[in-house]
This record gives structure tokens, sequence and C-alpha cells, in this order.
């Protein structure tokens, strides 16, 4: 029987090394268009200042190359077990990150009531105060659709950013607040939301949506496409 060959960490640097830091993969994150990976802090902070992949120089997104990335926990647990004391420096590391900017927040205080606010607000991250955060994500464009009224004409300008992405729970009532607040309507003003020409209820959440109206009726673009109209609210 053949020995077995031993591999060294080494021979898969190739593999699970960063092509912008250099280093290992922490929070490996791929780029969907061309399958290239990175760390997640390396690409976020890359695609600041560019939509092309650092890599190979496709562009990646027109306008938001961040809604093109996909975190690869296969890959990290892979590189976790392949480099020894990997995931302990950084879980580390994250804890000293935390520890100094709690510490930044509360004035570097480290008396009794300092210390008792800490806990407070940490006991708050860990509860359900994470505003939707580790929800599955969806991307919209809103596009203004443009109402025949005059005064709606002049009173709507559109979104500067029309690009959003937003937890697939979020509902239309709560499009319709940010859209309000966003473009500044008048009370006097109301707000249809439409996918496909039809207006969805308030109560329809963006994943609902994409299920029932988006996806459906054949449209596998990305990201969904909600209309907004504006109209005089004469009830």
């Amino acid at each position: 029987m053949a020995a077995q060959r031993k591999h060294l960490v080494r021979d898969f640097n190739h593999y699970i090394t960063c092509y912008v830091c250099k280093g290992y993969l922490i929070k490996p994150t791929t780029v969907t268009e061309c399958l290239h990976t990175f760390c997640k802090r390396c690409i976020v902070q890359h695609f600041e200042d560019s939509n092309d992949c650092p890599k190979c120089g496709i562009q990646v997104h027109e306008t938001n190359p961040l809604e093109m990335l996909r975190l690869d926990n296969t890959l990290e647990e892979i590189i976790f077990k392949l480099v020894p004391g990997l995931r302990e420096k950084e879980q580390q590391q994250e804890i000293e990150f935390w520890r100094k900017t709690k510490s930044k927040e509360n004035g570097g205080d480290d008396s009794p009531r300092a210390k008792r606010a800490r806990m407070d607000n940490e006991e708050e991250e860990d509860g359900d105060h994470d505003h939707h955060r580790s929800d599955p994500q969806i991307a919209i464009c809103l596009d203004c659709l443009r109402n025949s009224s005059q005064s709606a004409e002049n009173i709507v300008k559109g979104l500067m950013k029309k690009f959003i992405r937003c937890s697939t729970r979020v509902t239309v009532g709560t499009i319709k607040k940010f859209l309000s607040l966003k473009l500044k309507l008048p009370t006097s003003y109301e707000l249809d939301v439409l996918c496909n020409g039809e207006i969805m209820g308030k109560d329809h959440t963006m994943e609902f949506i994409y299920m029932t109206r988006w996806r459906l009726r054949g449209e596998n673009s990305y990201p969904m496409v909600l209309q907004y109209r504006p109209r005089i609210d004469f009830g």
C-alpha cells in the first residue's frame, strides 16, 4: 500500500489567501460575477472606490457592486481547519476591537455606572435589537412613476439614490414611510407602491412580492424593481 502523502498548509495558500491583503481569507466573500474570493473587509473597502473586481478587472455592477457579494461560510470553516489557531486569533481580535470601541463610546470610564451601562448595551445587542440586519436581505430599485398631475410632477423629483437593500421582512407600509421622509412629501400626498403595474398592499413583505409578483411573472433580473407614484389624498 502506497504511503499517504502529507500536505503542508503552504501547498494550499493559493486557494486560501486574499489577493488584496495577501493574508489568510477572513470572512471569505465571493464576487458572484467572476467567483473571485477576498476577505470581506478588503473587498468592501475596495468597492468604496471602484466597481471592478481587484483581481480580474471585470465590472461587477454599474452602481452597487456590494449587491454581488456572497459570504462563503464553507470555505471559512475549511481555512480554520487548515490553519491552526486562526479561528481563536480572529475571535480574540474581534473581542479586543469591540472592547476598545465600547470603552471609547463611554469615554474610557470604568466606574460601576459606566460598566453597568456597557452591560445593558451588550444585553440589548444580544437581543432582538439588530434592526433585522441578520435577516435575509433583498436589493430593490425604487423608480418614480410620474403622475399625470402637474402638481405631483413638481413635488416629486425622485430619489438621489434609488437602490436600497433591506430585510425581506420589510413591508410596503415601511417602504411608503421611507419614501415619504426621503421625498419630503406634504401630508396631503399619499404614495402607491407598484410591482409590474399592480398596486401592492401595505402589509405585503418584500419576500412575498418577490416570490409572487416578481419572480413568478418571468422577471429574473436583480434587483427587484418597485415603482412609486404620488397622489393627493382627498380623504
